[in-house]
């Protein structure tokens, strides 16, 4: 699924929302998740997982193609950690890899 499908189904499972409305909600959370991380806080919601920032060391990494040493700079890289429950969910016994209920 892809942010223009999720704010489509959002706004048909809401139809006294006006699409753009959606939009700017989806546009909002995505932002405050975005602008937690980068100020180094851990975004939680709960039964769903947690968003934060896992910092990477800088190193001494080889270009595959030559074989040559090459500097990588540190960098910070967003992590995501399941919740309980969303696990659970997708970890139902008898359930099926298909998804027919997306079509």
């Amino acid at each position: 699924m892809i942010k223009s499908e999720l704010i489509a189904r959002l706004a048909e499972q809401n139809p006294h929302l006006y699409q753009r409305d959606v939009e700017r909600i989806v546009a909002t959370v995505f932002d405050e998740i975005t602008g937690a991380l980068r100020r180094g806080d851990r975004v939680e919601l709960r039964g769903f997982g947690a968003f934060s920032v896992k910092r990477r060391p800088a190193r001494i990494g080889r270009n595959p193609r030559t074989g040559a040493s090459v500097a990588v700079a540190e960098k910070h890289v967003p992590f995501f950690k399941t919740g309980k429950e969303l696990r659970e969910r997708l970890n139902v016994p008898g359930a099926g890899t298909t998804s027919e209920s997306d079509d």
